[in-house]
């Protein structure tokens, strides 16, 4: 699932729903809307593991030695877990919340993957680490949330083609006829290369809906929240 920015109690230029606490919200406001969100999805606050991150490939397993209530997983993208009722977050305005879960080996996962962490492979070792978990790339299902399409990514032509190289099928080309970014296509495109073959894209972009914050679109704003988890 993925939040919109309607329901929460943060101030303009976060309001409502802002659930970063790294943009410069009041952090009371943001503890008051991840306490909602988490009594929304019947897991409570203590209920959801976030991260703070840092565009990086680093993934965390989170195991039983993670308390309730514990506090964000430092420097790191991803998140991969098999404990149930657990929810796993992933915050972003414009880069691809990837929320992958294999059913049948009990494993879920989820992975900030921006440019810098799309193009240095975070969700590959995101599913290596699902696999090492006893997940199976044939039965990994992956969605891939509200960002930034190609259409309104514009980006340096050589920036374009560095991440394609490292991405391919993430080069585009803008409304604007400019070169640009789909990191969705390319994220999509590299789990196919993997074996993972149920993929969901949210065909939403986070520039054009007003209902979601975008980082391009408007900073400072604040941050959708991205879960998956087993009941």
């Amino acid at each position: 699932m993925t939040t919109t920015r309607a329901g929460g109690v943060s101030a303009s230029p976060y309001d409502s729903f802002n659930l970063g606490d790294h943009v410069g919200d009041d952090p009371a406001a943001v503890a008051a809307n991840r306490k909602r969100l988490g009594e929304a999805i019947g897991l409570g606050a203590d209920g959801i593991v976030w991260m703070n991150q840092v565009h990086s490939s680093n993934v965390a397993v989170i195991d039983d030695s993670w308390k309730a209530g514990g506090d964000p997983i430092d420097k790191t993208d991803a998140l991969v877990t098999t404990r149930r009722r657990l929810a796993l977050a992933v915050v972003t305005a414009d880069c691809v919340p990837v929320l992958l879960a294999d059913a049948r080996a009990g494993v879920v996962a989820g992975a900030h993957a921006g440019r810098v962490g799309a193009q240095n492979g975070i969700v590959v070792r995101t599913v290596e680490a699902m696999q090492s978990l006893g997940a199976r790339v044939e039965d990994i299902s992956a969605l891939l949330g509200p960002a930034v399409s190609g259409r309104n990514y514009e980006v340096p032509a050589a920036m374009a083609a560095g991440v394609e190289s490292a991405l391919p099928g993430s080069r585009t080309t803008t409304a604007k006829g400019t070169p640009g970014l789909d990191l969705r296509a390319g994220i999509a495109r590299q789990l196919t290369t993997l074996g993972v073959t149920a993929i969901d894209v949210d065909p939403r972009c986070t520039v054009a809906d007003v209902n979601l914050f975008s980082h391009r679109r408007g900073a400072p704003t604040g941050r959708l929240a991205s879960l998956v988890w087993m009941e």
